[in-house]
């Protein structure tokens, strides 16, 4: 494998990139992952430190641990990326590439959102640890779920983050005092499954969960307990618990790669404008979710193209769009919806109900990958 990689961040495309192409390669490889970050965090293990089930120490995946043949891990800010050339420069130096794949993700907007960088939310890991700090002394008050726009990061997460505060508060024998209500631009819950969309609102209505769609939060007012609505209008809260709007990282969108705040890719390959250069994930506009599994399942048709270009072999199967997004109902069940967004004129999903051997299959899956990409 002569041809220089190069992958700009570590997240779920980022990895699953990189070791696909050690698997093929081995030593032969010549893969560069760059990351800001020392350590791998899953999304959905946010909601387990918020709700005091797991800490932060144990659910972080160091990067050190990363010990692939033919791939190389470095620890590094990125400062500028040259598409046409396809170069990047770091707050360590400059890396040349063959092939230059931005897998950055979506970064958090606070700014876009007045007010919401002095309240709470739940979707950083610092706003989820600090939450976990505030709500053992939490015991009555009105909590809301706000959304301050879209697309964003796995949309069933501001339902989960409902259901399991009614949870929380059941187990502290405090619901009774308390009301929950989800305020979100979508106007369902999870809208490519209408039954999935069905089954979270059963759920809601049975937990006394309020839900209001088609809104989306245009400011917060912490020290008034006040989000306002961009629709007009106003929810009092006691703790919010926000999902800041979302956007390609500032170097991104200096590169003139982006878009409408985002990359455009081809749907099939993933490349972008520029030859040679892709991009995966949260950080792309390719008509998907920006959920992990999507990133992840980019990656594998990235690494494919590469291997045929470097193999000289003819090029694989387009991105196929599908993926299997586990949702959190609380009283220890997790449901499933598996999604097809790219084969047909419009998304389709189907849904699987709640059940506890779902809670073990998603337990393998974030072992599994624990495994592959880090080996433990």
């Amino acid at each position: 494998m002569p041809k220089r990689v190069v992958v700009l961040g570590a997240g779920f495309g980022g990895l699953e990139l990189a070791t696909t192409l050690s698997e093929e390669f081995g030593d032969g490889a010549d893969v560069t992952l760059i990351d800001r970050s020392d350590a791998f965090v899953f999304g959905y293990s946010k909601l387990d430190v918020m709700f005091g089930r797991t800490t932060l120490d144990a659910v972080r995946l160091p990067y050190r641990e990363l010990a692939k043949p033919g791939v190389r891990f470095l620890q590094e800010e990125i400062t500028a990326i040259d598409p046409e050339a396809k170069v990047v420069a770091t707050d360590a130096g400059t890396h040349e590439a063959d092939y230059l794949v931005v897998a950055l993700g979506a970064d958090y907007d606070f700014d876009a959102t007045p007010g919401l960088a002095g309240s709470t939310e739940f979707y950083s890991v610092a706003g989820a640890v600090r939450l976990s700090e505030l709500l053992p002394d939490f015991s009555q008050g009105r909590v809301v779920v706000g959304v301050c726009g879209a697309p964003y990061k796995c949309p069933p997460a501001p339902s989960e983050a409902a259901l399991l505060m009614h949870d929380y508060l059941t187990a502290k024998g405090v619901r009774d005092d308390c009301s929950i209500s989800i305020v979100m631009p979508l106007p369902t819950p999870v809208p490519p499954s209408p039954d999935t969309s069905e089954a979270l609102l059963a759920a809601f209505a049975e937990r006394d969960i309020e839900f209001t769609g088609g809104v989306r939060i245009g400011s917060v007012d912490a020290a008034r307990g006040v989000a306002t609505l961009e629709e007009g209008g106003e929810v009092g809260f006691d703790l919010f618990l926000g999902v800041p709007k979302h956007r390609a990282p500032d170097v991104v969108i200096a590169s003139g790669m982006a878009v409408d705040g985002y990359v455009p890719v081809s749907s099939q390959t993933l490349e972008t404008l520029y030859p040679g250069v892709y991009a995966v994930g949260d950080v792309a506009t390719v008509g998907v979710p920006k959920a992990g599994v999507f990133s992840e399942g980019a990656a594998r048709v990235v690494a494919k193209e590469l291997i045929a270009a470097l193999r000289d072999e003819s090029p694989p199967a387009a991105y196929d769009g599908l993926g299997s997004c586990y949702i959190e109902f609380g009283a220890g069940r997790i449901g499933r919806v598996d999604v097809d967004f790219l084969s047909g004129p419009k998304p389709t999903g189907t849904f699987q109900e709640p059940s506890v051997a779902l809670v073990k299959e998603k337990e393998h899956f974030g072992a599994s990958r624990r495994a592959r990409w880090f080996g433990l």
